[in-house]
């Protein structure tokens, strides 16, 4: 049986997908207007029109793949200089000691733990829609659960998809919720005693699906441990309480001081270093595995670069304007109840050519915002709806470069993560429409 293609084969088909995509479906735009609060270009409601064709060109179409890498140039660059700053920390074996000496600690109460790392990433993606940062994560994650005798899977599903979960139904994620309410004139964090309920629900829901698959596959190790066993030296404590605080100054810079991408990448940079320092590798060691970890992460980073080049095609080509009328247009014949779970489907249909959520916002909320008004139901629906279909698909959208980099580096092939997903994310999405029609008859 012929293997399924490489991730690398299918991001470089997706490119030349959408580029023949320009030359089938009618290219279109919006009239775009500057929104001097978002400080971004907004697209006017009601100026959706044809234009004359002309898609990109089979050199444009590759040129995408540098052009992509250079516009993600600051994402980039946290991946490597976070992943070779946690190679650095590996290095000095102040992961081992404290994976063993927790293990130990957990034995007999594994679940326990499962549980307190999910909701840990779900509140990173409640707060800053924590996705690419997990990327370096994931080998130390997996040797954190495979001491725990869980697989694979289970390592990206309480962290990364915790994620994901918590940013889907956050009441605040600046990315998400805060972007949408923003551009639908919403006031910002309101509704957000009804997204708690739901978030506790669809979490609640599934931790159970995750745990019972954990059990189920769960191998147990053969020489299990405990924390008395595997005592943590204090050189090993000292690095890992450095890169404890290291995260609780990003969490408040991301938050607090406006860091993006850049300020995160200074900060990791130096915990490698001081993290070298104190585990006695000495300059030259440092170095060295810096230069291991960047290693490690590069495939990663060409995944993204190439993500972000499907973008630039779908931009180039003018066919986004076309597929947001197409798929929005016909909600306003739709009943109340069907037209707000049918626009968490075309949301979620969307964000395959539209992998940012951020971005899918500034495209569809003003135009959903007003058409919402027409069917008479809520702009607070219309931005819910926007939140579980979009957001909600970065499990599964392949055009995602951070999903398509985190399951690569857990060894897991797309098809094969496909077949995993799909169940939960269906039984998710089914919660998140009882959600919308519950909304819609309470008056949200």
């Amino acid at each position: 049986m012929q293997r399924f293609p490489h991730a690398l084969v299918i991001m470089v088909s997706f490119i030349l997908f959408v580029s023949l995509l320009t030359y089938i479906i009618p290219q279109g735009q919006y009239e775009r207007q500057e929104d001097t609060v978002l400080h971004r270009e907004m697209v006017v409601p009601g100026s959706f029109h044809y234009i004359e064709p002309h898609p990109p060109s089979i050199f444009q179409t590759f040129m995408a793949v540098p052009e992509g890498m250079i516009r993600a140039a600051d994402l980039l660059v946290l991946i490597l200089l976070l992943g070779g700053s946690f190679y650095v920390i590996e290095k000095t074996g102040a992961i081992r000691d404290g994976v063993l000496f927790t293990t130990g600690l957990l034995q007999g109460k594994e679940q326990l733990g499962l549980l307190v790392i999910s909701l840990l990433f779900a509140t990173a993606g409640a707060l800053n829609g924590m996705q690419e940062e997990i990327i370096a994560l994931i080998p130390v994650l997996m040797f954190f659960t495979d001491k725990l005798g869980y697989n694979s899977y289970v390592t990206v599903c309480v962290s990364f998809g915790a994620a994901i979960l918590g940013a889907a139904f956050s009441p605040m994620n600046p990315f998400a919720v805060g972007i949408a309410q923003k551009t639908a004139e919403v006031p910002l964090l309101s509704g957000g005693a009804y997204r708690m309920g739901v978030f506790l629900a669809a979490f609640l829901l599934w931790m159970g699906m995750v745990i019972r698959y954990a059990n189920r596959t769960r191998k147990v190790p053969a020489e299990p441990q405990t924390g008395e066993k595997n005592p943590i030296s204090a050189r090993s404590a000292a690095i890992l309480g450095m890169t404890a605080i290291t995260f609780a100054v990003m969490i408040y810079g991301l938050l607090g001081l406006g860091w993006g991408f850049n300020e995160m990448s200074a900060e990791f940079f130096v915990l490698g270093i001081v993290a070298g320092l104190v585990g006695k590798l000495g300059l030259n060691g440092t170095s060295e595995a810096y230069i291991e970890g960047f290693k490690e992460m590069i495939f990663a980073v060409v995944i993204i670069g190439l993500a972000n080049g499907i973008t630039i095609i779908l931009q180039k080509g003018l066919i986004i304007d076309t597929i947001i009328h197409g798929l929005f247009t016909p909600l306003g014949y739709l009943p109340k109840s069907l037209a707000a779970v049918s626009m968490m489907v075309a949301q979620a249909l969307l964000h395959f050519p539209v992998p940012s959520y951020s971005g899918q916002a500034v495209l569809t909320m003003p135009i959903l915002a007003p058409l919402s008004d027409l069917i008479g139901i809520s702009r607070q629906v219309c931005v819910l709806a926007y939140q579980y279909g979009a957001v909600l698909m970065d499990l599964l959208t392949p055009t995602n470069g951070a999903l398509m980099a985190v399951i690569t580096l857990a060894g897991i092939r797309y098809n094969d993560w496909f077949r995993f997903i799909i169940r939960p994310l269906l039984a998710i999405l089914l919660l998140c429409g009882f959600a919308l029609v519950l909304a819609v008859f309470l008056g949200y």
